[in-house]
């Protein structure tokens, strides 16, 4: 019977770290509440990241252009 690895192993396998989790919380708690002039969830989602980012959380890079110049 096979055993399962990633058990063991929770937080390596997640794509977003704890610290990104809770600026992207915070920023869509200040999107409704009114705080910000943020238009959608798309944006404050955006603007979390963002900041989780400039602070060194663990957030993938962001994807490159597909367009090649001709």
């Amino acid at each position: 019977m096979a055993t399962k690895k990633s058990s063991s192993r929770k937080s390596s396998g997640r794509k977003y770290g704890k610290k990104a989790q809770q600026e992207v919380r915070t920023e869509m708690h200040h999107m409704k509440s009114g705080k910000h002039p943020v238009k959608n969830r798309k944006q404050a989602i955006a603007i979390g990241l963002s900041k989780a980012r400039q602070k060194g959380a663990k957030v993938p890079k962001k994807p490159g252009s597909s367009r090649k110049a001709a």
